[in-house]
């Protein structure tokens, strides 16, 4: 997900200036084995499920998480889950970051110890008061390897979503739009990457996946890539923090197209690199594709500029800036 890609960006970027890096997760897993592959140490560190009162699990870990902590300078605890580890941590040794990515609906007392506080967008940031945390966003990578479409040349505009398919990321929204897209540009083509590795409702992806409205392919790796393929990138998401995969669209020129809610606004400049329109609103959602289509050129070289503030080099500065204070 967006948070551990934001995490694996920056600790590239900080051991390119001269840091060691040791990541914890919670087992063997897809971060272990980018964790090793990168070259950093690798820890495990069980933090409890998402479950009620699975938290407690994380008292087991407290023990290790002092011992690792005793030998950092920094400790970046990279989401409330990880959190948990707070109460293990002692004053005036390592620097004690949390970095919070989702939208709160509580925030713990535990959390106010850490030194610093950062968050994905002004809409985490607000969720989180009393605490006084900063405002990050997410690194993107400015130019992404080369990555071959999943699907078929043609010579119509290519209108894709690229994620997980599921409720909160509003997916129909686009299937219910395609007709209307379609009227208004006929060779425009709508496509939908991705599946939902959790199986948060199974009903809900078999309708996106199913729909004769679009073209649907599987998860694709180098999603940044595929970006370049793409004339108009869709997100009509109900709830989204930040929102890396418009940063990633747009930072190749590509412009957007997203629901205006949380953290998205502040992604996405409207009218100038893409449309946000009102979420759950599949005609919306089709005029904003079709004004974008009109105004490719314009909004793809602004798209492209802003895009490029997100990059991974600058937000790795900023975060360095903010962890010493």
């Amino acid at each position: 997900g967006g948070a551990e890609i934001h995490l694996l960006r920056l600790l590239a970027e900080l051991r390119r200036r001269g840091w060691q890096i040791t990541l914890t997760s919670p087992g063997a897993g897809p971060i272990r084995d980018q964790a090793l592959a990168a070259g950093y140490g690798w820890s495990a560190l069980p933090l409890g499920g998402l479950e009620a009162r699975a938290g407690a699990r994380a008292v087991a870990a407290w023990p290790r998480a002092r011992r690792l902590a005793g030998r950092a300078d920094v400790v970046y605890l990279n989401g409330g889950v990880c959190g948990r580890l707070l109460p293990a941590l002692p004053a005036g040794a390592a620097r004690r970051v949390l970095h919070i990515h989702d939208i709160v609906e509580r925030v713990p007392r535990m959390w106010g110890r850490a030194d610093v506080v950062l968050a994905d967008s002004l809409a985490v940031a607000q969720r989180l008061k009393p605490l006084t945390a900063h405002v990050v966003y997410g690194p993107v990578d400015p130019d992404p390897p080369a990555a071959d479409p999943p699907w078929p040349a043609g010579d119509g505009p290519v209108v894709a979503f690229v994620g997980r398919i599921e409720p909160r990321k509003g997916v129909l929204d686009l299937v219910f739009a395609a007709p209307a897209i379609r009227r208004g540009a006929p060779r425009a083509r709508i496509v939908v990457v991705g599946d939902d590795p959790y199986a948060s409702d199974p009903a809900y992806t078999r309708q996106v996946i199913s729909s004769p409205e679009i073209e649907h392919y599987p998860w694709v790796d180098n999603a940044p890539g595929l970006m370049r393929h793409v004339d108009v990138l869709v997100l009509p998401s109900r709830r989204e923090p930040f929102g890396t995969v418009l940063a990633e669209a747009m930072a190749v020129g590509t412009p957007v197209v997203a629901s205006r809610v949380d953290g998205l606004p502040e992604v996405v400049r409207d009218g100038l690199t893409g449309r946000l329109v009102a979420p759950g609103d599949p005609d919306a959602l089709a005029g904003a594709v079709l004004d974008v289509l009109s105004h490719l050129r314009r909004m793809g070289e602004a798209a492209r500029a802003h895009g490029r503030t997100f990059a991974s080099d600058r937000y790795a500065d900023h975060v360095e800036r903010l962890i010493y204070g």
